[in-house]
C-alpha cells in the first residue's frame, strides 16, 4: 500500500542521516551502478548494498510489528499443536530485535545483510521484497529509486537535537514529523 511505501522512504532517509558512514557507502554504490547514466530496472538489480539498506530499515524500524498468516501445515510448539488452517499472529517486532538472531538487534547495521543466512531469515519472515509479496517488491524498487536520485545529488542530515519516537500500530510510524536537513552534493 502507499502508506507502506511512504514509511519506507520515510525510515530510510531517516537512517541514513543518522549512519553518515551507511550514506557513504550507498553513494559510493550508486555512483559506481548508475555512473551519469539514468536510472532504470536493470541497474537498480544491481544495487546490493541499497537492498540491504532497505532490509535494515524494515528490520531497524520494525515497519510491520505484527503479521498474522494461515497455518499450511499441522505444527507443534512444546506440546502444543497448531492445527493446519489455524490464524497464527507473529509479534514480528520481537523476532526482528531478538539479540539471538540480530547481534546488537537496535544499532542500524546493512552489512549484516551480507551473511546468505542473515537474508534467508529474513526472506523466511516474508521481507525480502522478493516475488512472493509484489507489494514489498514495489516499495522496495520504489524507494530504492528515490533513494537513487536523492542520495546521488544530495547529502542528508540530521536536525541537531531531533529525537524521533516511535509509534507502533499496524505499520511503524513516528509520533511526530520527522525533519532533515539537505545539502547539494559536488
Amino acid at each position: 500500500s502507499f502508506s507502506c511505501i511512504l514509511l519506507l522512504c520515510t525510515w530510510a532517509i531517516c537512517f541514513l542521516t543518522i549512519s553518515e558512514e551507511v550514506q557513504k557507502k550507498l553513494y559510493e554504490e550508486i555512483n559506481q551502478v548508475f555512473g551519469n547514466g539514468p536510472v532504470t530496472p536493470e541497474k537498480i538489480e544491481q544495487l546490493r548494498y541499497c537492498q540491504h539498506v532497505l532490509c535494515e530499515t524494515v528490520r531497524t524500524a520494525k515497519l510491520t510489528p505484527v503479521s498474522a498468516q494461515l497455518q499450511d501445515i499441522e505444527g507443534k510448539i512444546d506440546q502444543f499443536i497448531i492445527p493446519r488452517e489455524t490464524l497464527v499472529l507473529y509479534a514480528l517486532g520481537v523476532v526482528l530485535q531478538d539479540p539471538n538472531t540480530w547481534p546488537s538487534p537496535h544499532k542500524f547495521d546493512p552489512d549484516r545483510f551480507d551473511d546468505e543466512l542473515v537474508m534467508k531469515t529474513f526472506s523466511s519472515l516474508g521481507f525480502s521484497g522478493t516475488q512472493e509479496c509484489p507489494e514489498l517488491r514495489f516499495a522496495y524498487m520504489v524507494t530504492t529509486v528515490l533513494l537513487s536520485v536523492l542520495v546521488k545529488r544530495l547529502h542528508l542530515l540530521s536536525v541537531e537535537g531531533q529525537v524521533i519516537e516511535t509509534k507502533y500500530e499496524l505499520v511503524t510510524s513516528s509520533r511526530e514529523e520527522a525533519w532533515i536537513t539537505v545539502s547539494k552534493r559536488y
